[in-house]
């Protein structure tokens, strides 16, 4: 096990016209699983290949312990990789694929390493499958076959890229729980890179959201989903979406309210977040569908559309675009109906005019975001 540093890393392509990834510090601590998460092209594969030693870093530097790595080769980092595609030999058996970095990078014995592989196997559940070849494999097979063949190494640190795309989504809920056993059991250090913002929420001790190569926010899980840096946070970790309004406060009679242009909208600030904003200043206005209620008063809106969604409903009501409240199912407003919403306003979240959050919890949000920032990447 060791600790991964990263230091000011930064990636160009097409000699400078495409950043990639544009300065990330980001460390992930000995023993940790950090998750790694984005839209397509933000630049979290590019960052794990980068630890892998894949890419050379156009700038900065990438440490595995108290190694500097950067400009060692991928062999050489004691690192294991695991693949979206399985990257398995398709002419060598389970065996002899899990055997493969043992024989390239040991002197074990074909004795201990036919010891080493057993026992990875035995741990993944695949003892039987050892003579077997990859094509003769189910998807999930082939997935516990990569999974068998990092383990196999006992390296410093697993990289994952996205290894359960390709998965069916139940079978991608087992790995899921495979993955964090395996990592509490080995007491892992794990990067772990993922689209799926629900895998990164569920499976890290820590997560990390990256945007257009630029590193938006760190921290637990549960304290990223209640306490968003930007905006860009707050639209991306959570489903359904948060909603948004544009809003401007005003002062009336002594009260400062939130109202947004069209009048739908139009609430009284008088916690916190009333200490912080400012009257006669726009801001955009966030809160999570499962923080928005049905209620007997409140703010009037007309039902657009209901989704049964199983133990929930989702209500689509015209407060604003695809403005969502998630109900319980039993809450079964008719299309087109009169209804009131209300919310907490400790659940409503503020941003300023450069995407940054109003905070009330005393965090500095340029401590763990870089919101304000701009870059060139596509």
């Amino acid at each position: 096990m060791a600790t991964v540093r990263l230091e000011s890393l930064r990636k160009e392509f097409d000699a400078g016209d495409i950043v990639a990834v544009d300065d990330v510090d980001l460390t992930v601590n000995d023993g940790e699983f950090l998750t790694v998460v984005g839209p397509s092209g933000c630049g979290k594969s590019t960052t794990l290949r980068m630890v892998a030693g894949l890419e050379r870093p156009t700038d900065g530097r990438v440490y595995i312990g108290d190694r500097d790595v950067t400009d060692r080769h991928a062999r050489k980092r004691d690192v294991a990789m695991v693949f979206q595609n399985y990257a398995l030999y398709p002419h060598k058996t389970v065996f002899q694929n899990m055997e493969f970095g043992l024989r390239m990078s040991t002197d074990l014995t074909k004795a201990e390493r036919r010891e080493k592989v057993e026992w990875a196997a035995d741990m993944m559940g695949i003892g039987e499958l050892l003579e077997q070849q990859p094509d003769e494999l189910s998807g999930g097979q082939k997935q516990r076959v990569a999974l068998g063949r990092a383990i196999v190494r006992e390296p410093d640190v697993f990289l994952f890229d996205e290894p359960l795309s390709n998965l069916d989504a139940k079978l991608r809920v087992e790995m899921r729980t495979e993955i964090q056993r395996l990592q509490d059991e080995l007491d892992i250090t794990a990067l772990y890179v993922t689209h799926d913002q629900e895998e990164a929420m569920t499976m890290g001790d820590r997560m990390a959201i990256l945007e257009n190569g630029v590193l938006q926010q760190v921290g637990e899980p549960k304290e990223v989903y209640r306490n968003p840096a930007n905006e860009f946070v707050g639209s991306f970790v959570g489903s359904p979406s948060m909603n948004f309004l544009e809003v401007e406060a005003h002062n009336t009679g002594g009260e400062l309210r939130l109202v947004d242009p069209d009048g739908n909208f139009d609430v009284a600030l008088n916690g916190q977040l009333s200490e912080l904003v400012s009257g006669g200043t726009s801001y955009t206005a966030g809160i999570r569908p499962e923080d928005v209620f049905i209620t007997d008063n409140g703010l009037e809106t007309t039902v657009e559309v209901v989704e049964p969604v199983g133990s929930d409903n989702y209500v689509y009501l015209d407060l604003g675009h695809n403005f969502i409240a998630r109900v319980d199912a039993a809450v079964e407003p008719s299309m087109g109906e009169r209804v009131h919403v209300s919310f907490d306003e400790s659940d409503l979240h503020l941003f300023g005019d450069d995407g940054t959050a109003v905070r009330t919890d005393g965090v500095d949000p340029t401590r763990t975001a870089a919101a304000s920032r701009s870059t060139s990447s596509t």
